[in-house]
């Protein structure tokens, strides 16, 4: 469970990465893991007539989460990624990584793993990641919101609803 200042932190961070114009450092991940991480989290989320994933920027939302406040998730990542990738080797011994996979590989990959509990994760942290508040590192610039039609309004006007409706009658 994380703690406020761990989620305060994650929080800051990802702010001070959202404005800066160079995409932020991994906390937790290594290039390579990132690059994988952010194939399959493409697959699941993927891009076309609307941005996905690698649009939204998942994968920085993915690191910094298992950075701050999901750190104890972390070997399930590792233990999740070393599975998906013997599984690569198996169903296609001539990549070399899942990154360089096609989409119908990664696809194929995808379900040969998809009733394990890394799976789960990585499918809920790539949905957060496409939806959430881009201060926590992913939805860049709002991608995610843009695809759900949800408009990021934080003064609502009223009526709000039957308790306030005789006003906006008494105002015509």
């Amino acid at each position: 469970m994380a703690t406020w200042p761990e989620i305060l932190a994650a929080q800051e961070h990802a702010r001070a990465a959202a404005q800066s114009a160079e995409p932020p450092a991994f906390g937790y991940l290594d290039k390579p893991a990132a690059a994988d991480i952010e194939a399959l989290a493409s697959e699941i989320i993927p891009s076309g007539d609307t941005p996905g994933a690698r649009e939204a920027g998942v994968v920085y939302f993915i690191d910094r989460a298992l950075s701050t406040f999901d750190q104890g998730r972390q070997g399930l990542y590792r233990a999740g990624l070393e599975h998906a990738d013997s599984q690569r080797k198996a169903l296609f011994p001539a990549s070399q990584s899942i990154s360089g996979l096609t989409s119908a590989e990664r696809v194929e990959l995808l379900r040969s793993i998809e009733r394990t509990e890394f799976f789960q994760l990585l499918r809920d942290h790539t949905i957060c990641g496409f939806l959430s508040d881009p201060s926590y590192g992913g939805n860049r610039g709002g991608v995610g919101w843009q695809v759900i039609g949800f408009d990021n309004q934080h003064q609502h006007h009223p009526p709000f609803g039957y308790y306030d409706a005789e006003e906006k009658e008494g105002s015509r």
